[in-house]
């Protein structure tokens, strides 16, 4: 398997540290409002990336934090005239609602930021102690200069950053890259006590104590987060961690691109985001993961209706061959296995795009070309290749996290009596006998199944999720 690594900037064979557990960050969310679609996107990939180590056979330790003290929060908390802690908590929750209904798996840890304050002061005094950081009336800066490799994740050296314009000049400030690690209050702030005085930690800081607190200081597998974290927030991590030893803070870093909306990237400080929570009361939540795991996620997506009913009507397409394939009326009960072979390429070729850097948009290419094939050939199918053709659809559902509601890998999935009552209700359409067809129509709806007319026959949907369940023909 092969990951673009951003810190070399090449694919490079993924070679865990250990060879049975994954150590993975991924940096989560600051709790203030409601996450956005563009957010979905980052969380939704590595959720991926996770499933597919754990369909390897690897258990992923997979840790994102929770960012609980912010400007944005205390911002809030003072609109809203509630504490910062009554914020956080509220859309910490809210995020759990919008993550589980994405089908995104909780982490094995969740950490606040405001849990880890002793850990938070101890990494900046062992910081000072080494002469990286240095303290101006009460607020701490981490010295740049000390920091030889410094620009090493972003691809600049430190002159180049000098002149960029991400930089805040501060007159208190050595160097004008220097970043804080510690902020003293101001006025009425919510602040927290401090060798250097009441303040809170900054936002670089504290990733970095969780990081060392759940990893026990030593080098982690993955590290992801947004392509926007890569400066300066990424490269302040590695400053502080890799100041402090020998080690490097991870092996593997990965970024997800942005998501654009009018050509724009989706960002709350432009005002042109949708929320998850908005997205999902128009569009069914598998729909939402297929659609942003559709393009690679080193590109950049772009969102609308027009987009996202493509990748509805390609999800339907996917899910409308699978039902098919277990709904084979009569599998053929012969010994030859004429196509097992040729189902095992797809399958191959599949897993071998997934071990290409996650490569989700050629995966998924790979099961229409499946498609294309069953469809040909599928009703001569002998009972082991129907099995095996379903396990390629199941582990293609399974590591996109998306919902296809069937244990059974039988040939037949819907009940014969439910499947000739659709028929007969056909056939009473087409002898405009309608208050019957009508009546049968609520006996279905009664066992949870609604019917969607299309030219030439019935498509079955589930009542609880809307997804399709089979089609009937006449």
């Amino acid at each position: 398997m092969k990951i673009f690594n951003t810190l070399t900037r090449s694919k490079e064979e993924f070679k865990p540290i250990n060879k049975d557990i994954i150590n993975m960050y991924v940096c989560g969310p600051t709790v203030y409002d409601l996450f956005h679609i563009g957010n979905a996107r980052t969380f939704i990939f590595f959720d991926c990336v996770r499933r597919y180590l754990e369909y390897k056979g690897y258990s992923v330790n997979f840790i994102q934090n929770f960012t609980d003290i912010d400007d944005k929060i205390i911002n809030k908390s003072l609109q809203e005239n509630k504490t910062i802690y009554e914020i956080s908590d509220k859309y910490i929750e809210e995020y759990y609602i919008d993550s589980d209904s994405l089908n995104i798996k909780r982490a094995t840890q969740n950490p606040r930021a405001t849990d880890y304050l002793n850990e938070i002061i101890e990494l900046i005094s062992e910081l000072m102690d080494n002469r990286f950081a240095y303290e101006i009336d009460g607020n701490v800066y981490f010295s740049i200069r000390e920091f030889r490799s410094y620009g090493k994740l972003f691809g600049q050296d430190l002159n180049t950053l000098k002149s960029g314009s991400r930089i805040k000049i501060n007159e208190n400030k050595k160097d004008a890259l220097d970043f804080i690690l510690w902020k003293k209050n101001k006025g009425e702030e919510p602040g927290y006590n401090s060798p250097w005085g009441v303040g809170r930690p900054g936002w670089h800081t504290e990733c970095c104590s969780m990081i060392y607190k759940y990893f026990d200081g030593n080098t982690i597998d993955i590290h992801g987060g947004g392509m926007d974290l890569i400066f300066p927030h990424h490269e302040n991590e590695i400053a502080q961690i890799e100041a402090l030893g020998n080690k490097k803070l991870a092996n593997y870093w990965m970024h997800c691109s942005f998501l654009n909306m009018n050509n724009e990237k989706m960002s709350k400080s432009l005002g042109n985001f949708l929320t998850v929570r908005e997205v999902l009361n128009v569009y069914n939540p598998n729909v939402i993961r297929f659609f942003l795991l559709s393009v690679h996620y080193r590109n950049n997506i772009s969102f609308s209706n027009l987009h996202m009913e493509s990748a509805k009507k390609s999800l339907a397409r996917i899910k409308k061959s699978y039902v098919n394939l277990i709904n084979i009326k009569s599998c053929n009960n012969a010994d030859s296995d004429n196509y097992l072979d040729e189902i095992k390429k797809y399958y191959a070729k599949f897993i071998n795009k997934m071990e290409d850097d996650f490569n989700t948009s050629d995966a998924i290419s790979v099961i229409f070309e499946f498609i294309k094939y069953i469809n040909r050939f599928a009703n001569s199918f002998n009972r082991l290749e129907v099995m095996e053709s379903i396990k390629i659809f199941k582990n293609f559902f399974d590591i996109f996290g998306l919902e296809y509601g069937d244990n059974n890998v039988d040939c037949k999935n819907l009940e014969d009596d439910i499947k000739d009552m659709v028929i007969q209700r056909l056939e009473f359409k087409q002898k405009r006998q309608f208050d019957k067809s009508d009546l049968i129509r609520s006996e279905l709806e009664k066992k949870g199944y609604i019917l969607e007319d299309i030219k030439g026959g019935t498509r079955i949907l589930d009542t609880n999720d809307n997804n399709l369940i089979y089609t009937v023909l006449l």
